[in-house]
């Protein structure tokens, strides 16, 4: 009989696992997160590039950019937001908040010391929230049109005149640009 009840409540136990799909862990939102924006934004980019170059694009990163991240943001679940951040920042939107200034300067600092860049981080806020962070490095020759040391002096007047404050040039090849943060807060899921 206890065999019976054994088996019996191993079977209950087996269903209810199974009605129960898994939860995503912080590191799998935060990638797919990641995935989502980066997607979205460089698929646009790339053909804003093609269709004018460099003065196109930075006419959708002025104007465009933000917006598709918010629109990104609506699509992912409740509780997750995400957005990009850099110490140089060309948009003060972009501007990390003093947690998140640590953690680009922490990076900064490891490249500077040769030390190959983690893949992603994630930070315990609190017991609800963690940060993941996807570093964004300069990979490609066509960033630096207009975050390198710019020649072109039509885009240098471009960017004067969209981004007063601009930070963001004189990077190089492999250089630390910044970082995406998906903010994922447990108590609002």
């Amino acid at each position: 009989m206890n065999i019976l009840k054994s088996i019996a409540l191993l079977s209950v136990s087996s269903t209810l696992l199974l009605a129960t799909p898994p939860q995503k862990t912080d590191i799998q939102i935060g990638q797919h997160s990641t995935k989502l924006l980066l997607k979205t934004l460089g698929s646009n980019m790339k053909k804003k590039m093609k269709a004018g170059g460099p003065i196109k694009a930075l006419d959708f990163c002025a104007t465009e950019a933000y917006n598709l991240t918010e629109k990104v943001n609506t699509q992912l679940p409740k509780g997750v937001s995400i957005k990009r951040i850099s110490l140089k920042f060309r948009n003060p939107a972009n501007k990390p908040e003093a947690d998140e200034a640590k953690i680009l300067a922490s990076l900064e600092t490891l490249q500077k010391n040769n030390v190959v860049l983690p893949k992603h981080l994630l930070q315990k806020v609190n017991e609800n929230v963690s940060k993941f962070y996807k570093p964004l490095l300069i990979n490609k020759k066509v960033c630096l049109k207009c975050h390198g040391d710019i020649a072109n002096e039509n885009i240098t007047k471009a960017i004067a005149k969209k981004y007063p404050l601009d930070k963001a040039q004189h990077y190089k090849m492999g250089d630390l640009r910044g970082a995406v943060v998906v903010t994922i807060d447990k108590s609002k899921r």
